[in-house]
């Protein structure tokens, strides 16, 4: 982990000297902007290259009918670092774009973004290829250094928050409508699907901002997605924790067998008016299973609605519609003559529970997912 670690500094420190080898006309200004940036004086060039560090400790409890369901908790403690990621990201000549981010939690090496893209691309707008987020939903498309949890909500959970693939979007009307498209095939931590066999994902969203008020600090912003996946393995597997990464997962279907196809639909919406943020989105996901001589579909549905608000302040301000939420600024730094930025938030998720139960049909085994009434 390490090793791998140096070696990704190394890079971008070398491609910066390469760069700035090359271009001797236009010497190169570095600063400090949320990560380490170097910028060539014709604005051609721009590198950038940082990280965070999220540590996460959990004390836990559950009541008696969760005693009885799962068992007692082996520990009612823990602790962990959630997140260890380092990046390097750059753009070419106003217009080549790139992306290398690794995440070190956990003890071992997993990517996160791996791509390199084209944008000011006539009617197309933008293109990236290799490993990236889908255009799914809202909370998922949030960097994890600008939610105001830990964890994201249950939408999240529900299906692969990136994959490989090639994505198109552009914006329009002064980008009051934004529009993503993708095909992907889901890979796993290290981006590989060696095996894809038929898996393939299209993914589309829509955005609108109704309100985008800068002077009065207020927005509105709505969107719809779609994705239609056809599993490589068909199987297909939903499990969720309580919104702790330390906590046990208490929804789980199981792997349900022959599945052929998946469908999810999302919508999402965005309020702010100063301090104050509303946040919600609904996900539904169908999931169709079919096995010789029976067939059936699974639907999911979860829905979550969230609160927060600035005690000092400030604003969250919205970057763009496929990064929703960007970079927050304290009005006064931290132990610089002043308290720093403190938000109060919460939250409200519900999903539908489902128990997998095993019949026998024509002396054969199978799976079905039942609601549970609770």
């Amino acid at each position: 982990m390490l090793r791998l670690l140096i070696i990704n500094v190394i890079i971008g420190f070398w491609s910066i000297k390469i760069i700035s080898q090359e271009i001797k006309e236009n010497p190169f200004t570095i600063k400090w902007d949320n990560g380490t940036k170097v910028e060539s004086k014709n604005k051609n060039f721009k590198v950038k290259f940082g990280g965070r560090i999220h540590l996460d400790h959990a004390y836990f409890s559950q009541n008696d009918d969760l005693d009885a369901a799962f068992g007692e908790l082996d520990s009612k403690d823990g602790t962990e670092f959630r997140r260890l990621r380092f990046f390097f990201s750059g753009v070419l000549y106003k217009t080549v774009e790139f992306k290398l981010q690794m995440d070190y939690a956990g003890g071992a090496a997993r990517l996160k973004d791996a791509y390199i893209g084209v944008k000011n691309i006539p009617v197309i707008g933008r293109v990236r290829v290799g490993h990236m987020k889908e255009p799914l939903h809202f909370d998922a498309l949030t960097s994890s250094k600008y939610i105001p949890f830990m964890e994201r909500a249950i939408p999240a959970d529900l299906a692969n928050e990136r994959n490989n693939g090639i994505l198109l979007m552009n914006d329009f009307f002064d980008n009051k409508l934004s529009i993503q498209t993708g095909v992907f095939r889901n890979a796993d931590g290290f981006g590989n699907d060696k095996k894809a066999a038929r898996d393939v994902a299209w993914t589309s969203r829509i955005t609108t901002l109704a309100i985008n008020n800068t002077e009065k600090e207020q927005l509105l912003h709505f969107g719809f997605s779609y994705s239609y996946r056809k599993p490589d393995k068909e199987d297909y597997k939903i499990s969720v924790r309580p919104k702790s990464h330390l906590a046990n997962k208490y929804i789980s279907t199981g792997n349900i067998k022959g599945v052929e196809t998946v469908n999810i639909i999302n919508f999402e919406t965005a309020f702010t008016s100063g301090p104050f943020t509303f946040q919600a989105e609904y996900l539904g996901s169908s999931v169709k299973q079919d096995l010789p001589k029976f067939s059936e579909t699974y639907n999911f549905n979860n829905y979550y609605g969230q609160i927060s608000y600035f005690l000092t302040g400030e604003h969250r301000p919205y970057k763009n519609s496929y990064a929703t939420f960007g970079r927050l600024k304290p009005k006064k730094i931290f132990m610089n003559g002043g308290s720093g930025a403190w938000e109060l938030a919460l939250r409200y998720t519900h999903t539908d529970p489902y128990i997998a139960k095993i019949y026998m049909v024509e002396n054969k085994v199978i799976f079905l997912l039942e609601p549970t009434g609770i």
